[in-house]
């Protein structure tokens, strides 16, 4: 499975961190940027990169990281195909993926710390979508255009 990674300055920290935790889990990854944390970038860019990778299928799945997390889950979302969902905690990450079916996660490298965010991405990752009635609500999500 190959998971596409990407952040802006205020998301790079953690997103390294991300990308060696699934890579010790024997995940492929394909960062996408950005490349340091000492120069200002704009999230919009790099969560659309995500997005797009993972609509595309380049990807199977994303995770991008800002600051909240929450302007670059919104420029991932406005991709056509992604459903990203920000989570701060292992609650959240189950459901995103049981009811939702995300296939990108957002997470917030000022509001999280390593050891919270990396417990969130094994339970994103290690849950499955429910399917059933969940299934027709995704279908309308992607009918949104």
């Amino acid at each position: 499975m190959l998971i596409a990674l990407a952040s802006d300055h205020g998301g790079f920290d953690l997103k390294e961190a991300v990308k060696k935790h699934l890579e010790k889990r024997g995940f492929e990854t394909l960062d996408l940027g950005t490349d340091s944390a000492a120069v200002s970038v704009d999230y919009p860019k790099y969560g659309e990169l995500c997005g797009r990778t993972v609509a595309s299928g380049e990807a199977d799945l994303g995770v991008v990281c800002c600051g909240t997390g929450i302007g670059i889950s919104m420029a991932a979302n406005k991709v056509p195909g992604v459903r990203c969902g920000l989570c701060t905690d292992t609650y959240m990450a189950t459901m995103t993926k049981r009811h939702n079916n995300a296939n990108i996660l957002a997470l917030g490298g000022r509001v999280l710390t390593v050891d919270e965010a990396l417990p969130i991405v094994d339970a994103w990752l290690d849950t499955e979508f429910e399917g059933g009635r969940h299934q027709r609500r995704i279908d309308m999500l992607d009918d949104i255009r």
